[in-house]
């Protein structure tokens, strides 16, 4: 294929251009070519026709000519002028309007702006230092939510930030309320700062990372001496195979490219995928910390033994993404609560067997939950957390038995104490007497007559009587109530799984991405290469490696003679 070439120091009349012109455009209509036009750095204007490289062949800049003619189809050409811009196609089709794409020049403008838009938007989100500054922001936003308390009624912030004695001189209760932060996760401003730090986490991956592994993966072999020895290490082999060195490499994990006197190997290419995986692991945990916070449904009830409720009529809705389920219509009866007790006679833990029924009245499931083991159903999760003393089942005087309501009173310091009171005489009296009973937990019944002199102690269980101002009592039971929490959450499933993404992508972030390349020279093999991380250790396992590669052993025919 034979290329021809044009004198830049020779002036063509307008005439003349536009013969060529012609010809070129007859020459593309029968060989069915490409026209690319560029600009050349020299003075040269070079026509030439030169055949497209197969797909399958190998980078254009690393083969030579007569390597890439080779492999060209005949059918299939392109003609490449460089030089000086040549007037546009329109103008030589009649000056018609409208760029190559047919789209009107208002309508290409816009979208030529809307691109340098975005494109300086992304600039602008995948700065680091806005990055790390929203971070901040964060973890401030976060400390703050666990400075002022959170989900209280507007009259506990009226009191707490009062305007007349403002915090730290400006903040009351009209900050916290205007801003949201009675509620800080589902604040519009702290929802606000994740979606930016989101886009500067995908801005980032989408104008670094991804180029960079990109680049990373690109293989290309060198010809150039000169530029394998100014690589972070450069060593030569007098007399060595550049065959027997990629053998050494292949040995030691890398990928081997290989191409007459050239060679290029490459391992560790998993670590340039890392801060993607980082990236995304991060974008996981927002999503489903937003979830959890915007998304979930809470709720809290104390039921006594032998009762029931439906789930929907205690779940409260957390933010604007909560849903109800199906779940929602599931009743939960408790059909025993009960407690351990320590030796001291301290509560050490308490159970409460719960059944869950559908709405056709089948049983679902069936579970006894306590502290720290709580009852999973639908996406629902049951808590244990508290105990209460729901009522004191006895008899008076053969009668009965009798339910007395048990009252929580009001003590200094964490103890629970519960009361109930048996009237013994007239009840419609203003000044009604009877009997006191006091209890700390369900073991024990403290009992105290009219006049408030203590009586006597019983255990619910040892149904023994006790004769009280002329009444016989005996305590049957001590009817308990479970102290239940109720939640929905969602987003715990997104953030297990970018908690366990981010700890694999930041192992896999340590390792190296290593590249080699080689030239044979003659008899000599000129080494060269590079790491991004740990470059004192690639520099002695390559060390190691030439010393592996076998010596070329030349044979004297003058000695043989």
């Amino acid at each position: 294929m034979s290329s021809l070439l044009l004198n830049p120091n020779r002036a063509f009349s307008p005439l003349s251009r536009q013969v060529l012109k012609a010809s070129f455009s007859s020459l593309c209509s029968i060989s069915n070519a490409r026209i690319l036009l560029g600009s050349c750095p020299t003075a040269h204007r070079v026509v030439g026709f030169t055949p497209r490289a197969s797909r399958d062949s190998f980078d254009a800049e690393a083969l030579p000519e007569s390597n890439t003619k080779k492999k060209s189809r005949n059918n299939n050409k392109k003609i490449i002028l460089f030089g000086s811009a040549p007037s546009p196609l329109s103008e030589e089709r009649g000056g018609s309007a409208g760029n190559a794409s047919g789209k009107p020049a208002a309508e290409g403008s816009s979208w030529v702006f809307l691109q340098r838009a975005f494109k300086r938007v992304l600039a602008v989100l995948s700065n680091l230092p806005l990055a790390i500054g929203q971070m901040f922001t964060i973890a401030a936003l976060m400390a703050l939510g666990t400075v002022i308390d959170q989900g209280e009624a507007p009259d506990y912030y009226f009191q707490k930030y009062p305007e007349e004695n403002p915090v730290f001189g400006f903040v009351t209760w009209r900050w916290v309320l205007a801003l949201g932060f009675d509620h800080m996760f589902t604040s519009p401003v702290f929802l606000g700062m994740l979606i930016l730090l989101a886009s500067s986490l995908m801005a980032c991956t989408y104008t670094t990372q991804i180029p960079l592994v990109k680049v990373a993966r690109r293989w290309s072999f060198t010809h150039s001496a000169e530029a394998i020895r100014k690589q972070d290490f450069a060593d030569s082999l007098p007399r060595a195979s550049i065959q027997d060195l990629g053998i050494i490499l292949m040995g030691a994990g890398y990928e081997i490219f290989l191409k007459g006197p050239s060679l290029y190997a490459f391992k560790g290419m998993a670590g340039r995928f890392a801060p993607i995986g980082v990236h995304l692991a991060m974008l996981l945990i927002m999503a489903g910390g937003t979830l959890s916070a915007a998304g979930s449904f809470r709720g809290s009830v104390t039921v006594p033994q032998g009762l029931n409720f439906v789930v929907g009529d205690v779940m409260n809705p957390n933010g604007f993404l909560s849903f109800p389920s199906e779940a929602f219509d599931t009743e939960v009866h408790v059909n025993r609560f009960y407690m351990d007790y320590y030796d001291s006679g301290e509560v050490s833990q308490f159970y409460t067997d719960i059944s869950l029924y559908g709405l056709d009245g089948k049983e679902l499931m069936r579970k006894t939950i306590r502290v720290n083991d709580p009852l999973r159903y639908g996406g629902i999760t049951i808590y244990q957390t508290d105990w209460g003393f729901s009522a004191l089942q006895i008899t008076k005087n053969g009668e009965g038995p009798f339910n007395l309501a048990m009252a929580p009173l009001q003590l200094n310091g964490d103890k629970k104490l519960f009361g109930t009171f048996l009237p013994t005489g007239d009840a419609d009296s203003p000044n009604v007497k009877g009997i006191s009973m006091l209890a700390r937990d369900l073991q024990s019944i403290v009992l105290y007559d009219q006049e408030g002199k203590f009586a006597g102690v019983r255990r619910p269980s040892s149904k023994l009587p006790i004769d009280i101002n002329g009444t016989r009592i005996v305590i049957e039971d001590a009817i308990g109530s479970s102290g239940l929490d109720l939640k929905t959450d969602p987003g715990v499933p997104l953030v297990y799984a970018g908690f366990g993404a981010l700890m694999l992508t930041t192992c896999i972030s340590y390792f190296s991405h290593s590249q080699i390349w080689a030239l044979q020279d003659g008899t000599t093999v000129i080494v060269g290469g590079k790491t991004n991380r740990a470059k004192l250790e690639f520099c002695d396992e390559v060390n190691r490696l030439l010393d592996e590669v076998p010596e070329l052993v030349t044979t004297d025919k003058n000695m043989n003679g």
